[in-house]
């Protein structure tokens, strides 16, 4: 597979995720965070993005996977939840802003990010 699996973890823009990589000429499917690993391995992705949702990693019942198996399978992208998973499931540390944020935001690391990433193990 030439793209990029999003792995929806409960974000209200997860389609507008994949159509923004599918805007810029990348193909990408959504799929529920609990899909099976064999699944995830068998597309071989270019990449994963663990989107957004309305969880916290410390709630006893938000959505839980291993973020080091993943990474075994392709460079992987945290949006919100996603990263808060990436960044606890690591030994990192997890704490609230002071202030909410939402809305657009233009930034140009991501881009560099995969781009990098991406010539190391396709190119």
């Amino acid at each position: 597979m030439k793209g990029f699996l999003i792995l929806d973890f409960g974000s209200q823009v997860t389609q507008l995720i994949a159509r923004r990589f599918r805007e810029l000429g990348y193909y990408s499917e959504i799929y529920p965070w609990s899909v099976p690993l064999e699944t995830l391995k068998a597309k071989k992705p270019w990449g994963l993005i663990l989107s957004g949702g309305p969880n916290s990693v410390y709630e006893a019942t938000s959505p839980r996977r291993s973020v080091q198996e993943l990474e075994d399978i392709a460079p992987l992208l945290g949006i919100c939840y996603g990263m808060q998973l990436m960044a606890h499931d690591l030994g990192g540390k997890v704490s609230a802003g002071h202030s909410r944020e939402y809305g657009f935001k233009r930034f140009t690391g991501v881009t560099n990010f995969l781009v990098f990433r991406l010539s190391k193990k396709c190119g």
